[in-house]
C-alpha cells in the first residue's frame, strides 16, 4: 500500500518546497537525490586525500633517517643503482653491510659534500690527437687477418680511420687494443683445429660453435684458422675434469659474498665479468669475481 502521509519539507539540495510521503525523504527529486549523492563522494574522496597527506607528513622523509639505501641515495642524486653502487665500490660513498643489504649512514652521506672540491666536477675529457696508424696491409700482415673481416670488425667496434690519398689509416692504438683483448691466455699450450674436433667428436662446425659459445671455450685465430683450448674443450665435453669450480651460481655468489641478486648482477655487467649460461641457470667466472674482492670490502 502507498503511504498516505503528506509532509511539507525543504529539498535539503536545491531548498524548494515539497510534498514528502515519508519522514525519511530529504529531497525533492531523484535529481537532487543524485546531486547529493556525488557531492557526498566528493568530500569523502577531498577527507581521506587529506587525512593520507596529514599522516605521510608526520613520518621522516627518507632523508631524515639515520640510514639510506642504495636506491635512496640514487633518487637523491638523481643518478641509476649503477652508478650508486660503483660509488660505493670505489670508496666515494661510505657503506656498511647489514644482514645481505647495503646501507649508508645519513651523517656520513652528507659530509661526503663537505670535501667534495671543485676538481671532483665532471669535466668532458679532452681528446689526445691521433698520431700513429696502421695501413690496411700492415693490419693483414701482422695480425693475419683478411681485409673484408676486418672492416667488419673496425665497422663494429668504432676503430678510428683517416683517409689520404686514397689509402685507410687505422688507429694503431685502438688497433692495438682490440687484437690484445682478443689475445688467447698464454698459459694455454695446447689447442684443437676445428678439423681436430671434427675428427675426434664426430661434430659438425655449428654443434662446435654453439658448445664453445655457451661454455666460454677461449680460442684464438691465426689467419683463417680457429683453435681452440684443447682443456676446456675436453672438459666441457666430459672427458677431462676442471682442476677446481670455474663457475658460481648467482645463489653461490649472493652466499659467498653476502650480497642480493642486484648487486651480484651490478657488479658482473659493470665489471665485465664473464659469465655462460648453462639451461636456465646463469653462472658467472669464479676467479674473475674472487679477483674482483681481493681489495679490502666496504667498510
Amino acid at each position: 500500500m502507498s503511504s498516505t502521509i503528506e509532509i511539507q519539507k525543504k529539498c535539503e539540495w536545491c531548498g524548494a518546497i515539497f510534498t514528502a510521503r515519508k519522514t525519511t525523504t530529504a529531497y525533492c527529486s531523484h535529481r537532487c537525490a543524485n546531486l547529493a549523492y556525488k557531492e557526498k563522494k566528493r568530500k569523502q574522496k577531498v577527507e581521506n586525500l587529506q587525512q593520507k597527506f596529514t599522516e605521510e607528513a608526520k613520518k621522516p622523509s627518507r632523508f631524515e633517517k639515520e640510514f639510506l639505501t642504495p636506491t635512496e641515495v640514487a633518487k637523491f642524486l638523481g643518478i641509476g643503482r649503477t652508478s650508486t653502487y660503483r660509488y660505493l665500490r670505489i670508496g666515494k660513498i661510505k657503506a656498511v653491510r647489514f644482514n645481505g643489504k647495503t646501507l649508508i649512514k645519513r651523517v656520513d652521506f652528507d659530509q661526503m659534500f663537505d670535501f667534495l672540491s671543485v676538481q671532483e666536477v665532471s669535466k668532458p675529457k679532452q681528446q689526445s690527437p691521433i698520431t700513429e696508424f696502421y695501413t690496411t696491409e700492415e693490419i693483414k700482415k701482422i695480425f693475419g687477418v683478411n681485409e673484408s673481416w676486418f672492416y667488419k670488425v673496425a665497422n663494429k667496434h668504432s676503430i678510428p680511420k683517416t683517409l689520404n690519398r686514397g689509402k685507410t689509416y687505422w688507429s694503431k692504438k685502438h688497433v692495438d687494443k682490440y687484437f690484445t683483448k682478443q689475445a688467447p691466455d698464454p698459459a694455454i699450450t695446447e689447442w684443437y683445429s676445428v678439423q681436430d674436433i671434427i675428427d675426434k667428436f664426430g661434430m659438425t662446425l655449428s654443434a662446435i660453435y654453439t658448445l664453445a659459445s655457451s661454455t666460454a671455450i677461449p680460442k684464438r685465430k691465426e689467419g683463417k684458422m680457429v683453435y681452440y683450448s684443447k682443456k676446456h674443450f675436453d672438459i666441457a665435453k666430459g672427458i677431462a675434469n676442471p682442476d677446481e669450480p670455474q663457475y658460481y651460481t648467482v645463489a653461490e655468489a649472493m652466499e659467498r659474498y653476502n650480497m642480493t641478486r642486484d648487486q651480484i648482477y651490478h657488479y658482473v655487467k659493470d665489471y665485465n665479468i664473464p659469465k655462460v649460461r648453462e639451461g636456465r641457470y646463469t653462472k658467472i667466472s669464479k676467479p674473475d669475481f674472487d679477483k674482483l674482492f681481493e681489495a679490502p670490502k666496504i667498510e
